[in-house]
């Protein structure tokens, strides 16, 4: 980046700050981050939330609620009128009327909720309203914000190296191969340069879709394009440069460069100015459960990607310079997700192996004064506890619906059999996870399609049933609902 680009850039950042402190003056509002790497369950995270706080839900721990102080909450529309809106009520269907999981996300989206509560007492006291912008983002975008600060020499020679490792060489053998027939002194090609993309996106697909199940590899808008699919700004590769070799105007390395800068400038800087540096709060969720099936190497994937998402986040108090040149939220949640899939005495177990993932982070976090929070929750609980004799001894067992299709012990699901199963016991110690190959496979956690929801006898909306959803919804806007 330029020094004329950098000051653009913070420019532009100050100003779109100053000017979103000063409506928020008029029209209190609070944006809320919701993210998470792929398949950790932020649609439905998002759709509970909305499901919940529209239809007056139960729940003990969210104060404002349990208070009566909250006369009721209702969709608005949304500020952003640029920005998709997110599909609740697609969503929603999907949950309710065919017990299918919502689609993942691709893209940002967002969706405003007006709530109007009734204030403590005091001088505040009195009706008010808050508007809650949440705005649901893939997690894998974030890791492209460490590029801002990254040249093409510099990102090229890391993912060079980090495809060394035992556990990327075998999915990197292709793109090895045609890397060492790309001469970076040679003439800008086209054609050379869309076959070279491809080549190194199928890497990514692979690392997606490997034994690991997560990456922490960007740009994360190759494996989720959008409309620019096909675009210059997504047609780039890595390329081996000497350290010592200039990159010269008009080779094909200078071209994959400019591809690299232009990827920066109209994709990740317009995410950061937009949408990233707005953020109030933000909740991570993360499938933890999922990499410790895996085994140890997915977890250590797991606990990389995470490392890099959360180095996008300047998390501290707010203050007026803060906001205009570090602009930081200043709560974020941790959240292990799908913790209906194991029996609720190895919920703790499942938290402390959450501390442990992000314990790097949190320290970091907690020392620039932001205040941390993790827990294991469900947005939305697919199973039921029950007891399971095997014998002489008693298992403590989830049960469900498994999707058509999940296979336990060489038994395929039909998608409409209930089954209850022993998803097994995780580690008293949670460093035991990083050390003990003896886990893998050993864990079960098939996917459960949603419950059976529907309307009580005075035709009033479904309940959700979840686990600690509650608390999270305290720690987020509790505060902000006094």
């Amino acid at each position: 980046m330029s020094f004329l680009d950098d000051v653009t850039f913070r420019t532009t950042l100050a100003a779109r700050t100053l000017w979103d402190a000063s409506a928020r003056l008029v029209y209190p509002s609070l944006r809320l981050g919701v993210t998470g790497l792929s398949r950790s369950g932020k649609t439905v995270f998002t759709t509970a939330l909305i499901h919940q706080l529209v239809n007056g839900g139960d729940l003990p721990a969210f104060h404002a609620a349990t208070d009566g102080r909250i006369r009721r909450a209702r969709l608005a529309p949304q500020p952003d009128i640029a920005v998709p809106r997110f599909p609740y009520e697609e969503h929603l269907a999907a949950i309710i009327e065919r017990r299918a999981w919502p689609s993942s996300t691709e893209r940002i989206n967002e969706l405003r909720l007006d709530i109007e509560y009734e204030r403590l007492s005091g001088w505040t006291s009195g009706p008010g309203t808050l508007s809650i912008d949440i705005v649901d983002y893939p997690g894998e975008w974030l890791l492209d914000l460490a590029l801002i600060d990254t040249d093409y020499r510099e990102w090229s020679r890391q993912l060079i190296e980090a495809s060394n490792h035992p556990s990327r060489e075998p999915l990197a053998i292709r793109w090895r191969q045609d890397l060492l027939t790309q001469d970076p002194d040679g003439e800008a090609d086209e054609s050379q340069a869309v076959q070279a993309s491809a080549i190194f996106k199928e890497y990514l697909v692979a690392l997606r879709n490997g034994p690991e199940a997560v990456a922490a590899t960007p740009p994360g808008r190759f494996l989720m394009p959008g409309d620019l699919a096909g675009s210059p700004a997504l047609t780039f590769a890595p390329l081996d440069i000497p350290p010592d070799n200039p990159i010269v105007s008009g080779t094909f390395a200078h071209l994959m460069a400019q591809r690299f800068d232009a990827y920066k400038t109209h994709v990740v800087k317009p995410f950061f100015l937009n949408h990233f540096q707005r953020i109030d709060r933000q909740i991570v969720l993360i499938d933890i459960l999922a990499a410790l099936d895996a085994g140890p190497a997915a977890l250590a994937e797991l606990e990389h990607a995470i490392d890099r998402v959360l180095l996008a986040f300047r998390i501290g108090r707010r203050t007026l310079v803060s906001r205009l040149f570090s602009p930081r939220a200043d709560k974020v949640l941790f959240a292990a997700t799908k913790a209906d899939h194991i029996h609720h005495t190895e919920h703790k177990k499942l938290e402390a192996i959450l501390r442990l993932l992000v314990s790097r982070a949190i320290l970091r976090n907690e020392a620039a004064g932001a205040h941390v929070g993790s827990l294991a929750l469900a947005s939305l609980r697919a199973t039921q506890e029950k007891t399971v004799q095997d014998g002489r001894e008693t298992l403590k067992a989830v049960a469900g619906t498994p999707e058509a299709g999940e296979m336990i012990g060489g038994a395929q699901f039909d998608g409409l059999t209930e089954a209850a199963i022993f998803p097994g016991e995780l580690p008293d110690d949670p460093e035991a996870v990083f050390k003990n190959a003896a886990l893998e496979g050993q864990l079960r956690f098939p996917r459960f399609r949603p419950p059976l929801l529907q309307p009580d006898t005075a035709r009033r909306p479904a309940v959700m049933p979840y686990i600690r959803f509650d608390r999270a919804l305290e720690f987020l806007l509790g505060d902000r609902l006094t």
